[in-house]
């Protein structure tokens, strides 16, 4: 057994983060400026945006998004309870109505059939998640909004470098969310980027700072002018400096980061495919998953515990877990205001039962690979039926 702990999900973070952060603190600037802008540039060519917009979370830029594309008040977005709650306080909080469907029992993605039979007359917007960091279906899902008029807003919190078809997400859909939070497959510590039609960017840009027709940078760097308006009833959305100083070095290692990450996931699929207790990762055809997440899946009905208590069981082993989602149904807010019961979503309540997020990020070593493969298999064995 392990002497310590292994945690879930810390950052990668070296020398050339801090040095880079000590540069911004040492100018004359650390809140939205050059290095922002030079992160913005960098992101968008990586993914192949022609624009990118940083701010200081995926909520906002999931949630500039709607408000760029005018959802609102009596409108409704198709939406996966198989993810974090913020995907769907953004549609609360523009006013419009969230319709859940039920995921895909392969991937847990977004079902595109139930897509397609919950559009009605007042949906506006798709909203689908990449779960764990395996794409969506996403032509099915574009020739859905195709053929009904609808918008796309991705939701990419964990699937920074992920492809569908070829394709980076980051430019499948009108506009795409990604997160930069302390446990992503790159971190600001917090932070976020919006990429996608450069129409709606700049109309989320102005709304991202105030509403103000200039940022900062703008009024105060040499030669510029002080003056500026107030053109929409802005947010306080934006991302400093300092948080985009880590983002540039980290963005430098990505490659280097999601070879590690695959390897990891490799390494797990040969361990646990060779016992009956496990559902390991789907992976489709014409996908490259970008391994934010490792969710392996019991089979409870080979195990004489739950999950929670493996999850218990784990941690007596020093190793560090989480469980990606709780349902949005099962929340009391979303419960107490549509009467969502929990079999409403089946696909999702029985596998959200069941799934376990074991540790997946660049600086394991082999023997805490070694480690997360020996504890589990070992609760597995000691509980078996």
């Amino acid at each position: 057994m392990r002497s310590v702990f292994l945690p879930f999900a810390p950052p990668t973070i070296s020398q050339e983060e801090i040095t880079e952060v000590i540069d911004t603190l040492s100018s004359d600037w650390i809140t939205t400026g050059p290095k922002v802008k030079k992160f913005e540039e960098m992101f968008a060519q990586y993914i192949g945006s022609e624009t990118a917009l940083a701010l200081n979370s995926c909520t906002a830029g999931l949630h500039l998004a709607l408000i760029a594309l005018g959802i609102g008040p009596g409108d409704e977005v198709i939406t996966t309870p198989m993810t974090f709650c913020s995907t769907v306080n953004v549609i609360e909080q523009v006013g419009a109505h969230p319709v859940l469907v039920d995921v895909q029992p392969d991937t847990l993605n977004i079902s595109p059939e139930l897509i397609e039979k919950a559009v009605t007359e007042k949906t506006k917007c798709i909203l689908p998640v990449h779960y764990a960091g395996h794409p969506c279906e996403m032509d099915t899902i574009k020739e859905i909004a195709r053929t009904k008029n609808l918008y796309i807003v991705e939701d990419a919190a964990h699937a920074f470098s992920a492809r569908y078809k070829g394709q980076k997400v980051g430019t499948i859909g009108d506009l795409t969310a990604f997160s930069f939070y302390v446990t992503k497959n790159i971190t600001t510590a917090e932070g976020g980027m919006l990429t996608g039609n450069p129409e709606f960017i700049e109309k989320a840009r102005i709304y991202s700072l105030h509403g103000m027709s200039k940022d900062a940078w703008k009024r105060y760097d040499k030669g510029s002018s002080w003056y500026y308006e107030v053109v929409y009833p802005g947010f306080k959305y934006n991302m400093t400096d300092i948080h985009a100083s880590i983002g540039l070095r980290q963005l430098q290692k990505i490659e280097t980061f999601q070879s590690r990450r695959r390897e990891i996931a490799h390494k797990y699929d040969e361990a646990f495919s060779e016992y009956p207790y496990f559902e390991i990762p789907c992976r489709l055809p014409n996908i490259e998953h970008a391994w934010h997440l490792y969710v392996l899946r019991l089979n409870l009905e080979t195990l004489r515990i739950d999950r929670d208590q493996f999850i218990e069981e784990l941690k007596e082993r020093k190793i560090g877990t989480s469980v990606h989602f709780i349902p949005i149904h099962l929340h009391p807010y979303y419960r107490k205001k549509y009467g969502y019961k929990p079999e409403d979503y089946p696909v999702a309540y029985f596998n959200f039962k069941r799934i376990i997020s074991l540790p997946i990020y660049p600086r394991m070593s082999d023997q805490d690979i070694a480690d997360v493969i020996e504890a589990v298999v070992d609760v597995a064995e000691k509980y078996k039926r």
